[in-house]
């Protein structure tokens, strides 16, 4: 998977825009970062120019699975570890899985928007 398809699928998802919301900060890597949101919610980011890994929001029962299962799952970078995961591409998690976990983040975002929030996305 490269960033275009990763792209593309992420904004496939209903009501998701993207914002680059960092570009000011000092940190050369956290300025590259993109964020995919619903509503004013993010449920997933990555860095457009390296392309490592996103950073996607995941059930926190099912977050210790994940990372005794793959070496590319690890805690979230810069976010509360118990409920955000970094997955690395191009290592032993397959897009197929990473789209996979990419739907579960967007479908918590869903569940925790207002019922008018939610109806919003029709």
């Amino acid at each position: 998977m490269n960033i275009e398809e990763f792209r593309e699928y992420c904004l496939s998802l209903k009501g998701v825009h993207e914002k680059m919301p960092f570009p000011n900060v000092a940190d050369r890597y956290s300025q590259d970062v993109l964020c995919f949101y619903v509503a004013d919610k993010w449920f997933c980011f990555v860095n457009i120019e390296v392309f490592d890994f996103c950073c996607i929001k995941c059930d926190p029962d099912e977050s210790g699975e994940l990372r005794a299962q793959y070496a590319g799952i690890t805690p979230g970078w810069h976010m509360n570890k118990k409920y955000w995961i970094s997955v690395y591409f191009n290592q032993d998690v397959s897009d197929d899985k990473i789209r996979e976990l990419v739907r579960k983040s967007y479908d918590i975002v869903v569940k925790g928007l207002t019922k008018k929030e939610r109806e919003l996305l029709g």
